[in-house]
This record gives C-alpha cells, structure tokens and sequence, in this order.
C-alpha cells in the first residue's frame, strides 16, 4: 500500500491564510453578513491554529505571549511603575510571530516597561537578535554577533517580516 505524501503548502496559501488572520483582526464588521464572515474567518483560524501539526511550535510561542501579557496586565507590574503591556504591541507581536517562516528558531519573549514587548533570539550570548514590537508598525532590533554590533529600524506590515530582519535572525541563529 503506497502512503500519500502530503505536498508542501504553496505560498499563496500561506499569503492567504496571513491575510485571513488580518482579516479576523480587523473588527470592522457592521452588517450581519459581515459579522458571520468574521466569525466564521476566526473560527478557521482557531482551528488551524489549535492544530500542533500545522501550527505547532507557533502555538506554543503565542501562548507564552498571552501568558506574559496577563502576567503583565496592570500598570507597575515590575515594582518600578513600568506600563502594562499595551494590546495594539500584544496583537502586533502575535501577527509578527505568525508571519515567522517555520524553519525559523521560535524567540523567546519579554515584557518591555514602556508596554512594549521584546523578542529575542540567543543563540549564544555573543550572537543574540533583540527586536521591540510595540504599538505601532516600528521594529527597532538590536545584534552582536561576535565582535558585530549594531541597531536599525524596519516597518512591519502585519502579514511578512521585513527581508532586512529576516536575514539577521537567520545570520544570528545558523
């Protein structure tokens, strides 16, 4: 008996399925139509998304985001007066970390106290990736690689990681 081998998932799928979740994100909703669409978008993706085979280590990830930003919650959360995490840089960070290819590592995450939240990548502690997702379509990163070191500013559009940061996660994490 011959197994089936499963073809890979094309990248217009995946472009639509990215547009899919920015869609469920939108709550722009007003006609009864427009609402059952919504909802049924949403349900799909929690599907997908409940799935660890086709969302596995994704999964994982967004919820220790969640985690944290209940853990983060309320004003001061750190003892110094740091903000809660603010829920436009939580959605943000969940869109950037479901726009990460699938061979790519899965970063850890960290509350910032400006309500902003970091993820980094550490492969050692001479070659690690900071990148801040806060309320806004601004990623500011950070690296050393080595004796290597610098910072820049990249736009994310909610559906595909910036090619500029891409390649320096990539270079970080080999």
């Amino acid at each position: 008996m011959l197994e089936t081998i499963p073809k890979p998932i094309s990248l217009y799928c995946l472009a639509g399925y990215a547009s899919l979740v920015s869609y469920t994100w939108s709550g722009s909703a007003v006609s009864a139509e427009a609402q059952a669409a919504t909802k049924t978008a949403s349900a799909l993706v929690r599907s997908v998304e409940g799935s660890r085979a086709l969302f596995g280590r994704k999964a994982t990830i967004i919820s220790q985001l969640w985690e944290l930003a209940h853990e983060c919650a309320e004003p001061g959360w750190d003892g110094y007066g740091a903000h809660a995490i603010d829920p436009t840089a939580l959605r943000n960070a969940e869109m950037f970390l479901r726009a990460l290819p699938e061979d790519l590592p899965m970063p850890e995450c960290a509350p910032e106290p400006d309500g902003s939240i970091s993820l980094d990548w550490i492969h050692t502690r001479h070659r690690l990736f900071s990148l801040s997702v806060g309320p806004n379509d601004r990623l500011a990163y950070a690296w050393l690689d080595g004796t290597d070191k610098g910072h820049a500013v990249a736009r994310f559009d909610g559906v595909s990681v910036p090619q500029r940061v891409l390649a320096d996660i990539q270079s970080i994490m080999r």
